[in-house]
């Protein structure tokens, strides 16, 4: 939060990868150290750490995004998240979403329920695709996605897609869409909160999202209360 709305250091990392800030590197340098330091046979995937493939021989790994959604960041504007998980197997067992600038805390452990700032939270039981309040960004609505047109949502946007999928659990918004590849350190805390909140979440196959794959990205996400998944699902091309 120092550098919160102040004229911090940024970086274009180049190959469309987005900016990065001297917030974002100094957040990863702490989080590996802590909890490296508290697992050290833990494998490690973070957005601002050079990728190291040992990860794929260890059982377990921690999924971090230091900031999803640095635009926001750097645009001063309060919309932006740290995400950490932590995947056994492939499956993500903890999650926890920290939203600084708006002081919310999102967490939950596999089968045991999604909380905020230590109250449950649970999806909105949406059932009609009919004006569903859903979270995507206008590049989700092109014709060629859907079946003859896209679903007739009431849309709605927010940057960081880990705080996207904590207002599905929250049952703020009804569901969210992304339909591009997405890295795992962006969803793999929110996935967990979601499901634990009642949500179903899937790929955009219908496939269930596996974490700390050699190529860690996720063929896009779609995350909204059951009956409404099943409704957004049967649009897609």
């Amino acid at each position: 939060m120092k550098y919160f709305q102040s004229d911090v250091d940024v970086w274009d990392k180049g190959d469309g990868q987005g900016p990065v800030t001297q917030a974002d590197l100094e957040i990863d340098k702490m989080l590996n150290a802590e909890l490296l330091g508290a697992r050290p046979d833990y494998g490690w995937l973070s957005e601002e750490t050079e990728d190291d493939l040992k990860r794929l021989d260890q059982e377990t790994v921690f999924i971090v995004d230091p900031i999803d959604g640095t635009r926001s960041f750097i645009n001063g504007h309060e919309n932006f998240a740290t995400a950490i998980a932590i995947a056994r197997n492939g499956v993500v067992e903890t999650a926890v979403v920290h939203c600084p600038a708006k002081k919310l805390t999102y967490w939950a452990a596999l089968g045991q329920g999604a909380y905020l700032n230590g109250n449950t939270i649970t999806n909105s039981g949406a059932s009609k695709v009919n004006s569903a309040r859903v979270l995507a960004s206008g590049a989700q609505m092109k014709s060629a996605h859907w079946q003859g047109q896209p679903p007739p949502i009431e849309r709605h946007f927010r940057s960081s897609l880990a705080y996207r999928l904590c207002l599905v659990a929250q049952g703020r918004f009804d569901g969210m869409i992304t339909l591009r590849d997405t890295w795992e350190w962006d969803v793999a805390a929110g996935d967990l909160i979601c499901r634990e909140a009642g949500v179903t979440v899937s790929d955009k196959f219908k496939g269930l999202p596996i974490y700390n794959q050699e190529k860690p990205a996720l063929a896009g996400m779609i995350a909204a209360a059951p009956i409404l998944h099943n409704g957004l699902i049967e649009y897609l091309k």
